[in-house]
């Protein structure tokens, strides 16, 4: 493990001015604001992933009306993943460059934009355009909001603060997905019902806009680049319970630089800092267990109605088997959320690998029976949703404040491209070895993951500022 050393400026900012902000936030713990600045998030997260499982949804809308073949259907979606960890990589440098709060509103003007060009698509290439521009906010949109979430809250909270993002992304979005698209279908039928699904999801986005202007900029951010009274503003919005815009008193939770010890200068950051002492250990282990992680979800997610089918079950039972497992989804983000509050983040993440591990063998050769399938099904999506959650409430807590969301989008990147290329080597074992060889794979890969994970730091209870060297 690399060395620590104590808490050290990040760039404008001194040691005693983080430490007091640190002081801070436990002292102010969790209030109004913080839960009302979670809720705007989680809820544009939740729409997010509607958009992201929206191609699937309409897919076969549109092979009937534009002739599209599975192929072409399955690029929509490479195509926005790829555009979504390239949203991820760049929205987290800018995050670092510009603030947090910006970028949150430029992803989701990008999200709303390419929903737009979706419905109104006049053909396939527009359409592959438009989902280029929702996948890129869609990407930085995410990984804006875990690091966003990370630095409102104090040490203890944290973890289940950007746990919740999961809860309703990965948990209640991927549940809740396709009952949207079918009252939308209901709502609009006839041939062009797939547009007006994507125009709905147009109207959300709008309507959190009009509310996320009342999150501010987070004070550790802004304490970051020397911004001392616009840190206190916002300390004290927390500590009121009341927005951004509302009337609260200030009062000073940290103060000006005194000491001998000068504010450093603000300089700007490169992509090879996240690599550049004991940061390059971490980086490298996380996004191996990033990697890995996302893979194993995006191939069973992609795969399970083909894998049930070629058990045995009709493509009725095999979406309706589906949307009961994803129940383990929800479960596995509040069970990650939760244990964020009390556990120690790497507990977790070894603990949940190695039952995940059990749980895809478990399905790959015991599935004689309709319980048993929804039981390792559940199971499984239960692990995998347990420990991609905690990966978003590991990634922020391994970096400082100047490079967190650099960090923290790279390291989300890496699960992003892992997930749209481990989808074909997962197709590929199954077509070879069946199903126990694509979850044999799968037990593998989480093997790797709970190896990786030894070689980063453990982060729970402690400060966020802290360099390594």
């Amino acid at each position: 493990m690399a060395g620590e050393i104590p808490l050290s400026s990040s760039a404008g900012a001194t040691g005693a001015q983080m430490q007091q902000l640190e002081n801070a936030l436990n002292q102010i713990g969790v209030t109004r604001s913080h839960k009302s600045i979670i809720f705007l998030v989680v809820c544009g997260v939740l729409f997010d992933v509607f958009e992201q499982n929206a191609v699937g949804l309409v897919g076969p809308l549109l092979r009937e009306q534009w002739g599209l073949s599975a192929t072409d259907i399955g690029f929509l979606n490479t195509i926005t993943f790829i555009a979504a960890a390239i949203g991820r990589l760049l929205s987290g440098y800018m995050a670092d460059r510009f603030g947090r709060r910006t970028m949150l509103n430029v992803n989701l003007a990008l999200f709303t934009l390419g929903a737009i060009g979706c419905a109104l698509a006049p053909g396939y290439t527009m359409l592959a355009i438009a989902r280029f521009v929702v996948g890129f906010g869609l990407g930085g949109e995410i990984t804006t909001a875990v690091t966003m979430l990370a630095e409102f809250c104090s040490a203890k909270f944290r973890g289940t603060a950007v746990g919740l993002i999961n809860v309703g992304g990965g948990g209640l979005g991927n549940m809740l997905a396709p009952a949207f698209a079918l009252g939308v279908f209901a709502l609009f039928p006839g041939e062009n019902a797939w547009r007006w699904l994507f125009g709905c999801l147009v109207l959300p986005a709008l309507f959190i806009v009009f509310y996320r202007r009342f999150i501010p900029e987070t004070p550790r951010y802004l304490l970051s680049k020397g911004r001392v009274d616009e840190a206190n503003r916002v300390l004290s919005m927390l500590a009121s319970g009341k927005l951004a815009n509302a009337a609260f008193p200030v009062h000073a939770y940290i103060t000006a630089s005194r000491d001998d010890q000068a504010p450093t200068s603000v300089r700007r950051n490169s992509f090879a800092d996240i690599f550049r002492g004991g940061y390059a250990r971490r980086t490298i282990a996380v996004g191996i267990a990033s990697w890995m992680t996302f893979g194993a979800q995006l191939s069973v997610l992609t795969l399970m109605p083909t894998i049930l089918v070629a058990q045995g079950y009709s493509i009725t039972k095999s979406f309706t088997f589906t949307i009961i497992m994803q129940s383990g989804s929800l479960l596995g983000a509040l069970a990650a959320s939760t244990m964020g509050y009390y556990f120690p983040r790497k507990r977790v993440l070894t603990a949940g690998a190695l039952a995940a591990c059990l749980a895809g063998l478990a399905f790959g050769n015991f599935t004689s029976s309709v319980a048993v399938v929804l039981l390792c099904g559940a199971l499984f999506q239960f692990c995998v949703l347990t420990l991609n959650t905690s990966i978003w409430i590991y990634a922020p807590e391994l970096y400082p404040t100047r490079i967190r969301g650099l960090g923290t989008s790279f390291l989300l990147a890496l699960g992003t491209i892992g997930g749209a290329m481990s989808q074909v080597l997962a197709g590929k074992m199954f077509d070879l070895y069946g199903v126990a060889g694509m979850f044999g794979m799968i037990a593998a890969m989480y093997v790797l993951f709970a190896i990786a994970v030894q070689f980063a730091p453990e982060t729970f209870g402690r400060s966020i500022e802290e360099e390594q060297t």
